[in-house]
């Protein structure tokens, strides 16, 4: 023992610093090693690609219909539209069929296209004479019922999500604000998105579609090819009509 009193913190402190300067060391210094060099490429390795350029936006699909300026405003005039509008065209080979529609009809059927053997008149196969005889057992003379497709030619496999997307449904909806039937029939589950029923929703057989502040009538049910293959869907479509109309054609 030698007596000497122990040195303070500070003495302690001061004496700690001075050692690390007399060793060179002026600067504090991380534990974690750091990449001061790049890492050197293996011999014969491969060059690395440049990276790809970031893709470009996609455009935005023009809107079907294109400018609601321009859209027509009577039947008549909608029936040529339908027929030469180039936006409404989907491509295939079967020709455009235009709608059988008359304003203020008792009833409006409208199917998701027209028939496979259609040419200048909407359903002349089986499908519209499927139609025709449930209009006229529902006791409808054939001048009260209009009809009309979804579709303006018939397409084996019709993307009815992005025709929602790209607004086909606001021509229907325009379709059927100028053919202000009294009630409206849809066949086919594809077509109901178009007229704003979200495709999550369950299917409703009967409900209303407002168009212009007015309240539509709508009965859902299933494609005219379904109901051709099954009568248990067609009894039950004559069962959802009679409970619909209370067994009348008013």
């Amino acid at each position: 023992m030698t007596g000497r009193p122990a040195p303070t913190l500070a003495e302690s402190f001061a004496a700690a610093q001075q050692w690390w300067r007399e060793a060179g060391l002026d600067y504090a210094y991380r534990d974690e090693p750091l990449g001061w060099l790049a890492e050197e490429e293996p011999a014969g390795a491969p060059a690395r690609p440049a990276a790809a350029p970031a893709a470009p936006p996609k455009p935005e699909a023009p809107r079907i219909g294109g400018d609601r300026a321009g859209w027509p405003q009577d039947l008549a005039a909608f029936g040529r539209w339908w027929l030469d509008e180039p936006s409404l065209d989907q491509g295939g080979i079967r020709p455009r069929v235009a709608p059988r529609a008359v304003a203020d009809a008792a009833l409006l059927m409208l199917v998701p296209m027209p028939e496979d053997g259609d040419d200048d008149t909407l359903l002349t196969g089986p499908q519209g004479r499927l139609l025709a005889s449930f209009a006229q057992a529902a006791g409808l003379a054939p001048e009260a019922v209009a009809l009309a497709a979804a579709l303006p030619r018939h397409m084996a496999l019709p993307d009815w999500e992005r025709l929602a997307a790209n607004g086909h449904g606001e021509v229907l909806l325009h379709l059927l604000g100028l053919a202000r039937p009294k009630r409206l029939i849809v066949f086919g589950r594809g077509i109901l998105p178009l007229l704003g029923h979200g495709p999550t929703q369950g299917t409703p057989f009967v409900s209303e579609l407002a168009i212009q502040g007015r309240a539509m009538p709508l009965l859902a049910t299933y494609a005219p090819e379904n109901l051709l293959r099954s009568a248990r869907e067609r009894q039950g479509l004559w069962q959802r009509w009679l409970e619909w109309t209370d067994g009348t054609s008013e």
